[in-house]
């Protein structure tokens, strides 16, 4: 009996140990990004995912951070790089498990970024899929502020372009606005962006 004490004792100790050192690395990644050293945290995070692939977060901001990066280069080689190393972080995460809404939001914000990045030549190949991936997620997950807000906003974009009525996707962002009022992430590391650009996208509408 002492011995089965003494390995239980172990192996929850052992627990604790992983869940420290996981979570030292992922608050350590967020820092690196937070004070601007993407390709550093980027790494990190894909080193946290190879050590502990029951965790989707790392990978997610593998995926998010290289997105957000290739909404500020110029140089398409670049972006092609940046978005490829985004999408085969995310495509392992949807191999896990395809019915997490957080990963269809940053799956449209990746064809987002592919259109921003050559309107002309990308924007008829991925708006679909820009709208596809909003719509999967909606069906996981429809108060999620991300899709509820990356959805209206992705329209209110194309607006000057479609001629689409943008008042009921400014209610949208209010609604999105609301949503993000009560949204709860599950855990410290889960996705918990989108706040701000939700804000700036409501006074636009009020102009």
């Amino acid at each position: 009996m002492t011995k089965i004490i003494t390995s239980l004792a172990f192996f929850i100790c052992s627990l604790l140990t992983a869940q420290s050192q996981y979570e030292n690395g992922m608050q350590k990644a967020l820092g690196l990004w937070k004070d601007g050293k993407t390709t550093e945290a980027s790494a990190l995070f894909e080193r946290i995912a190879s050590a502990e692939p029951n965790h989707w977060q790392p990978n997610y901001y593998v995926a998010f951070i290289n997105t957000i990066s290739a909404f500020s280069v110029k140089d398409k080689t670049q972006i092609e790089l940046l978005l490829t190393k985004s999408q085969n972080a995310l495509d392992a995460e949807f191999l896990k498990n395809d019915k997490n809404a957080e990963l269809y939001a940053l799956q449209a914000l990746i064809y987002t970024a592919w259109v921003v990045a050559d309107p002309m030549t990308n924007g008829m190949k991925y708006s679909a899929k820009v709208m596809e991936a909003y719509a999967k997620g909606k069906a996981i997950d429809p108060n999620n502020p991300r899709i509820v807000f990356g959805e209206a906003d992705y329209q209110l974009g194309g607006a000057k372009w479609t001629g689409v009525d943008t008042k009921p996707l400014c209610a949208q962002v209010d609604k999105a606005i609301e949503l993000f009022a009560t949204f709860k992430p599950q855990t410290a590391f889960d996705p918990n962006w989108g706040l701000d650009r939700a804000l700036e996208a409501q006074k636009n509408c009020k102009k």
